[in-house]
C-alpha cells in the first residue's frame, strides 16, 4: 500500500497553488520550502487535470539537479511511479487511465538545451531560476502549450513555475517580476527567515537562520536570510585585482576628441559590447556598454550597436573587434556573425590571441588582469570604467566568476571556465577590445593577423 502524502503548504505556498497565471515565481530565503512547494504544485495540477500531463524540471547543472532538485522530488514521490535514470524520467500512473510524466534536465551541455527546447509539455519548473539564462525560459514558453494537444483538451491548463533565492536587481527576474510585470506574470515573495511570519520553520533545526547568519556580511544575510534582492559574490572572481573604488570613475566618462574608439564584441544569443578609448597618458577608459539577450548578431548590429555608434559616437573613428569564434558559420543561413555585422555596416575583426590558440582563455583573462594591476603614465589606474557600465562593473566585481565545485576535501575547487551569465558576455567583450587594440602583444611577443575577407559585402562600414 502506498504511503499517504501529508503536505501542508505555507501561507505563501497556499496562495501560489491558487493562482492559475501562466508564469508564476516563488522567491524567498534559503530553507523556506520553495522546492517542496513547486514539487507539490506539479503533482496537484496533474491530479486535478482530466488528462495526462507532461512536465520538465530544469536546473542549471546535473550535479545540482541530482543533489537537490531530484532528491527533493524523490523524497515525496518516489513510491508512486517508476524512475528511469538513463533518461531521467519519472512516470507516475494516476486514476482514470491518466499519467504524470516528469523529465529532469540540466543546462550544462548544449545538446541538452536543444533537446529541452524540442519537447511538448504541459508545464515546466525552473528550480533556482536565477541561475538560468532568460533565453531558456523564453524559449520554453511555447513548449509548455503543446501537451495535451488543443484539439483533445482545449481547456487544459498550461504554465511555467519558477523558484529562486533572490538575485540582484539587474537580473532578468527583477526586470520581469518587479519592473515590467507583464500580463500573466505573478510573483509570490516569502517573508524573512527571522520575521514572525517565517515559513517552513517547523522543518528546520532550532535557530537555523540565526546560526547561518552568524559571521556573514550583511549583503549575504539580506539575500539568504531576509529574502531581499542583492548582489552576493559567490564563487571565485575571474579578476580579484578589481577594486571598485579604484577602477570606477566618480563621474560619467565622455569620449575625447581625436582619439579612436575601440569596440569589443561578444556574440551568441546574448551579444554584448564595450566601447573604449585610450587617452594620451595610456589609460584605457571604458565609456559605454551594451548588454542584450535573445538577439542574433544581425539584430544586435541593427538595433543595438549600430544605433549607438551612429548616434552618440557618430563623430569618432572606431575599430571593432569580436570573439574569434564568430568566424564560424551559423546553421540558419550559413553566414558568420562577422558577416552579419558587416552587412549592417559594422566591419569587425576577430580578436585573436595567439597563432596556436586564437581564443586562448588564459591569455584573454591576463590581458585584463594586467591592466587592473598597472598604472598609466599619469599614475592613474591603467583601466577605468565609467559608472554607466553597470553590468561590466558588476562583472568585474565578481559577477564574472568561477563556480565552486561540490567536491569533497578541505581545499575549495572551482570550475576551470567562468560561469555563463548576464555579466560574462560583457566581461569577455572587454577582453576582445583590449586584444584587438594590441594589448596582448606584450604577453605573447607580438603577432600580426591576416584580415578576414569582406570582398563579397557591398555595404560601407560605420
Amino acid at each position: 500500500m502506498l504511503p499517504k502524502i501529508e503536505y501542508t503548504p505555507s501561507p505563501t505556498g497556499w496562495l501560489f497553488h491558487q493562482s492559475d497565471v501562466f508564469m508564476r515565481g516563488l522567491m524567498g530565503p534559503v530553507g523556506s520550502g520553495k522546492s517542496v512547494t513547486c514539487s507539490h504544485e506539479i503533482f496537484k495540477r496533474a491530479n486535478e487535470a482530466d488528462h495526462s500531463s507532461k512536465w520538465a524540471i530544469v536546473r542549471n547543472s546535473y550535479r545540482e539537479l541530482e543533489d537537490t532538485t531530484l532528491s527533493t522530488w524523490m523524497d515525496w514521490f518516489r513510491p508512486y511511479g517508476e524512475f528511469t535514470h538513463r533518461n531521467m524520467t519519472h512516470r507516475i500512473p494516476l486514476q482514470h487511465d491518466r499519467e504524470l510524466t516528469v523529465i529532469f534536465r540540466a543546462l550544462d551541455k548544449p545538446q541538452d538545451i536543444g533537446k529541452l527546447l524540442s519537447l511538448e509539455l504541459t508545464g515546466a519548473w525552473f528550480n533556482e531560476a536565477r541561475e538560468i539564462p532568460y533565453t531558456i525560459v523564453k524559449n520554453m514558453r511555447p513548449r509548455v502549450l503543446r501537451y495535451p494537444p488543443a484539439k483533445t483538451a482545449p481547456a487544459a491548463w498550461h504554465g511555467i513555475i519558477l523558484d529562486t533565492n533572490p538575485p540582484d536587481d539587474m537580473h532578468w527576474w527583477f526586470n520581469k517580476f518587479e519592473d515590467q510585470r507583464p500580463e500573466g506574470w505573478q510573483l509570490f515573495r516569502q517573508p524573512s527567515g527571522m520575521s514572525e511570519g517565517a515559513e517552513n520553520i517547523a522543518n528546520l533545526v532550532p535557530g537555523y537562520y540565526e546560526t547561518i547568519a552568524a559571521g556573514e556580511d550583511q549583503a549575504w544575510i539580506d539575500v539568504y536570510v531576509h529574502g531581499q534582492y542583492g548582489f552576493v559574490m559567490d564563487g571565485k572572481p575571474v579578476w580579484p585585482q578589481f577594486n571598485d573604488a579604484k577602477h570606477v570613475a566618480p563621474d560619467v566618462l565622455e569620449p575625447a576628441e581625436g582619439q579612436k574608439l575601440i569596440v569589443g564584441i561578444d556574440f551568441g544569443l546574448t551579444p554584448a559590447a564595450v566601447v573604449m578609448q585610450q587617452d594620451v597618458d595610456g589609460q584605457w577608459r571604458v565609456l559605454d556598454e551594451i548588454v542584450t539577450q535573445d538577439m542574433s548578431a544581425d539584430e544586435f548590429a541593427t538595433h543595438a550597436l549600430g544605433p549607438l555608434m551612429r548616434g552618440k559616437y557618430r563623430d569618432h573613428e572606431a575599430e571593432y573587434w569580436g570573439d574569434p569564434a564568430g568566424v564560424g558559420r551559423a546553421q540558419s543561413d550559413k553566414s558568420t556573425p562577422f558577416q552579419m555585422l558587416a552587412a549592417a555596416g559594422i566591419k569587425a575583426h576577430p580578436a585573436k590571441v595567439s597563432a596556436s590558440n586564437p581564443n586562448d582563455f588564459t591569455l584573454r583573462v591576463e590581458v585584463v588582469a594586467k591592466k587592473l594591476r598597472s598604472l598609466a603614465m599619469s599614475s592613474e589606474p591603467a583601466l577605468i570604467i565609467s559608472p554607466v557600465c553597470r553590468y561590466l562593473r558588476r562583472g568585474l566585481a565578481g559577477g564574472y566568476k568561477y563556480r565552486q565545485l561540490q567536491v569533497g576535501g578541505e581545499t575549495a575547487k572551482y570550475n576551470p571556465e567562468p560561469e555563463k551569465n548576464i555579466y560574462s558576455h560583457v566581461s569577455e567583450a572587454l577582453q576582445y577590445a583590449l586584444i584587438g587594440a594590441g594589448e596582448h602583444q606584450a604577453l605573447i611577443g607580438g603577432q600580426e593577423w591576416p584580415d578576414i575577407d569582406y570582398s563579397t559585402l557591398d555595404r560601407a562600414a560605420i
